[in-house]
């Protein structure tokens, strides 16, 4: 392409969607006498953690017009929920919170269509819905929608912005929050930004991380741990057009953001805003410990995320209190404390409570709880402050991160037991009910993740298939287990969409060439309308798991679920079942959960002021509540 061309194709890229001052209409005046208090409160501290990464003024000043500017177009109605929220700050750690996460398209078509559905989200008396990105992405290579190519905008195949502040509106009226992704490593390669720096505009490829030769990638390559070693190797890719090496951790077009540019800040934190002015109330900030880099380093959870993450803190606690942050956290217990901050500087909100997940699946295999317990009691130690999103199943693979110091310490080698878990899931141990496939598997390391629903990997498909009614029962009850411990943990449960009618893989997505390569497609499938009908109908399975999630919400509405509870394990000298107590004021409630397919016999210690000795039998898979 002539030089000429180049500019013109850059300058026609980085254009902003939005209108240029001189375009836009006068607008009228509006009392920021909030904002400006608000601010005032945090002033010195922003401006402090801005100059600890850049020594750029006219950057700051810039960060706070867009802060002004989105509190100025901030719509009323949401201001009156900032206020409502700034009064009842724990509102996300009630008792009554019940959260679902799901496809707009695989459950509805698009974002109009999603609105009309609404009613079948009340009827589960969610408070919290989780929707995954639904930003403009290239098609169809977009990771899922992680890969996004314009953080203002809706994509088109799913609606409009109008459509989506229409829907978080009628949601909001339905007592349900909205939370959306917000992806801040990467943009996709199709990003205005990232056409910019390929048509070669230097300051765009400023926003990332750009090289002609090999000589620094090679440097970040020899210790930066590959995300993806199978299916992405490498955490830089060659881009012709640019003629550069350009940092892509994740896929070849996720061109991972150089933040060490404060415009990148100013314009990251710019969209977020955007979004919590569209009524999005909850945002999903994505490989959160990634976005700062250091040659030299291992490039993960560095000091400088955490000071971009309290900057956004900052940023929503001004602009829209009513807005929380929950961080995709995919680390070892010891790191995840750091993410929510302190205090007085916190972070995020709360967390995707991965490591429990994974050690649910691993006792429900096993039969054995002991690794979950020591990982229950890791997170119970955490400050007060430290809230989490339980669930069972999301979107995502199931990877097999256990602690192996635990493990060593119990007696278990930690590579045959992750091989013993995603072998069993796959269905191919001998004795495994569950239907289920391998993720990522690497012949080298002998790692893999493991993907399926929740009733498939519970054992109900294989049951159904086998015309099996013992398994089937049985099935059930692992499905129905699995929740009520998720559900009674520390934080709030959230279901991945289909699994409160017993929804099964979906193997056509091997026959559909643009799904193929992806096993995690195997549970992300069309929601089976047809099914979900059947609720009604007593005795169906998906009635009787209706009816076991509409049992969550009522072991829920309980004083023992309020925010301050406390919550324990409890030894129960019985590795195969598990004991959480909660205790609120002087009530007190036991939840003992059997993850072994055999009756089991348990006895609780007493302790003085806490509870009384305990002794009980329970069925196979069964969960017992006891209320002291």
């Amino acid at each position: 392409m002539p030089k000429a061309e180049k500019k013109t194709a850059a300058k026609t890229a980085a254009r902003s969607t939005r209108a240029t001052k001189s375009t836009k209409p006068a607008k009228p005046v509006v009392d920021d006498s909030i904002f400006q208090e608000r601010l005032a409160r945090h002033a010195d501290e922003l401006g402090r953690l801005f100059s600890e990464l850049y020594s750029d003024a006219s950057a700051l000043d810039d960060l706070k017009a867009a802060m002004a500017e989105a509190y100025a177009a901030r719509p009323e109605d949401l201001k009156e929920l900032d206020a409502k929220r700034e009064a009842d700050p724990d509102w996300y750690k009630r008792g009554n919170m019940f959260g679902m996460t799901l496809y707009t398209d695989l459950f509805a078509g698009d974002l109009k269509k999603l609105a009309d559905r609404v009613p079948y989200l009340e009827e589960q008396k969610l408070t919290y819905l989780h929707l995954m990105p639904l930003l403009q992405m290239p098609h169809p290579q977009n990771d899922g929608g992680y890969a996004v190519e314009d953080f203002d905008n809706v994509d088109p195949a799913l609606g409009t912005n109008e459509d989506l502040a229409a829907l978080t509106a009628k949601l909001r009226k339905a007592g349900i929050s909205l939370c959306l992704d917000f992806v801040m490593n990467h943009t996709a390669s199709s990003h205005r930004w990232a056409k910019a720096a390929q048509a070669g505009d230097p300051e765009y490829q400023d926003y990332y991380f750009c090289y002609d030769d090999r000589t620094i990638p090679d440097q970040y390559d020899a210790v930066v741990p590959q995300v993806f070693p199978g299916t992405a190797p490498g955490n830089f890719s060659w881009n012709e057009q640019m003629g550069k090496w350009v940092m892509t951790q994740f896929y070849p077009f996720q061109w991972d953001l150089n933040y060490r540019n404060p415009k990148v800040l100013v314009a990251m934190l710019s969209s977020a805003l955007h979004l919590a002015n569209l009524g999005v109330e909850v945002l999903r900030i994505d490989a959160v410990p990634y976005i700062w880099k250091v040659l030299g380093t291992n490039c993960r959870n560095l000091p400088q995320v955490h000071t971009i993450v309290r900057m956004l803190r900052i940023a929503l606690e001004c602009v829209c209190p009513a807005v929380v942050l929950k961080g995709e956290v995919v680390m070892a217990p010891k790191e995840l404390a750091a993410y929510f901050g302190t205090e007085e500087a916190p972070e995020c909100h709360m967390l995707y409570n991965v490591s429990i997940m994974v050690n649910l699946w691993s006792a429900l295999a096993s039969q054995d709880t002991r690794l979950l317990k020591a990982q229950i009691d890791k997170l119970n130690a955490l400050p007060e402050n430290c809230w989490f999103v339980n669930y069972l199943r999301c979107h995502d693979d199931i990877g097999w991160g256990l602690d192996e110091d635990v493990e060593e310490e119990i007696g278990i080698d930690p590579l045959k037991h992750k091989e013993f878990l995603y072998h069993f899931y796959e269905g191919c141990v001998p004795g495994s009910w569950a239907m289920g496939e391998l993720y990522n598997y690497d012949p080298a390391t002998k790692d893999a993740r493991s993907c399926g629903t929740t009733a498939s990997l519970c054992g109900v498909e294989k049951a159904l298939i086998t015309h099996d009614r013992p398994s089937y029962e049985r099935a059930l009850q692992r499905d129905l287990l699995m929740h009520r411990a998720m559900a009674f943990l520390r934080g709030f449960p959230m279901l991945n969409c289909g699994d409160e009618i017993g929804q099964l893989n979906g193997w056509d997505y091997k026959e559909d060439a643009a799904r193929v390569e992806d096993s995690r497609n195997l549970h992300r499938s069309k929601f089976d309308w047809e099914k979900a009908a059947l609720r009604e109908e007593p005795g169906t399975l998906q009635n009787r798991l209706w009816e076991g999630m509409e049992g969550l919400r009522e072991m829920r509405d309980d004083p023992c679920f309020a925010p301050d509870a406390w919550t324990s394990t409890w030894d129960t000298h019985n590795n195969a079942v598990l004991a959480v107590i909660r205790k609120s004021g002087d009530r007190t409630l036991i939840g003992l959960f059997n993850f072994s397919g055999f009756e089991q016999s348990v006895h609780l210690d007493g302790s003085e002021g806490l509870i009384a000795r305990v002794s009980t039998d329970l069925k196979p898979y069964e969960a017992k509540l006891i209320h002291l």
